[in-house]
């Protein structure tokens, strides 16, 4: 799919972060869009800023984890624009706490978003992929399926499972001839909102000693990557038809660790939020 001009894409989360800066890379290069989110106000903030490119758009307030709203919104966007090339499964939410603190709900939550949505959006479009001649499927994982990192259980479970979903569904497509790929996107820190929007439980402040507050300006050092810059690098891999990308140096670093400790990265990893826990402590205390 190196031509994206005529093409239609569907992004999920595109009220801001990645989904609205692949929103206006795409419409740069007069793709049509069907967007979704959970949240109005930044949906329609995103559709404000595409009015200037004179593509066709559709904007939808959707929960992904509501299986039957993603079919019908899938529906929706074939009735409307005849055909669906593109979907972006870019939804996510983040979690944090030690296992015994957090719930069943907790994982049940993060998972019904992160990786049932992905399942979702990917069997609501396959269908209308097919039917185009070309169709791509993009799904979003994180460095957090590449490595594991203390106190993210739920968060590594689910973009594990979307690593693993999308490497395989991938080698389905192509042992079937279809006409439509996948690539799966693991970005490292991006200056985005999921820091904020993220569950934390209590335990995280037990274990490090850090509240909500300072964890996510601890975490929120860590974006060195623009969304513009996530969404530029995505769109380049689709064209190139690539079947994993790497974004930012940190994700590069993640891969290669993981490649070079398989086993001995999870000390490593423990220890350095060992110590920013202390340091922390220790600099308030002064």
């Amino acid at each position: 799919m190196k031509n994206l001009e005529g093409k239609v894409a569907a992004i999920t989360g595109a009220g801001s972060g990645i989904g609205r800066e692949l929103a206006l890379n795409l419409a740069e290069k007069g793709c049509h869009l069907a967007l979704s989110d959970i949240a109005d106000e930044g949906l329609q903030e995103t559709a404000a800023l595409l009015q200037q490119y004179g593509i066709n758009l559709s904007t939808q307030l959707l929960d992904v984890s509501d299986k039957d709203a993603v079919f019908a919104w899938a529906d929706a966007i074939h009735s409307e624009f005849g055909k669906i090339n593109l979907i972006f499964n870019n939804a996510g939410v983040a979690l944090s706490g030690t296992v015994d603190a957090l719930s069943i709900d907790d994982y049940r939550w993060i998972m019904d978003i992160n990786f049932w949505g992905t399942i979702y959006g990917t069997k609501a479009f396959l269908p209308y992929l097919e039917q185009s001649g070309e169709g791509h499927i993009i799904n979003i994982s994180s460095v957090f399926g590449l490595t594991a990192q203390p106190l993210m259980s739920g968060y590594n479970a689910s973009k594990y499972a979307v690593r693993g979903f999308s490497e395989s569904i991938r080698q389905d497509l192509e042992l079937t001839n279809s006409k439509v790929s996948v690539t799966c996107v693991h970005p490292g820190g991006i200056k985005t909102n999921i820091a904020k929007a993220a569950r934390m439980s209590s335990s995280v402040k037990k274990a490090i000693g850090m509240d909500k507050d300072d964890s996510i300006k601890e975490f929120e050092q860590s974006f060195i990557t623009t969304a513009e810059t996530a969404a530029n690098t995505i769109i380049k891999a689709v064209q190139k038809n690539k079947r994993r990308i790497l974004i930012g140096p940190d994700a590069r670093f993640y891969d290669l660790i993981s490649r070079a400790m398989p086993a001995g990265y999870q000390k490593v990893f423990t220890e350095a939020i060992r110590w920013r826990g202390k340091y922390k402590q220790k600099n308030t205390a002064h």
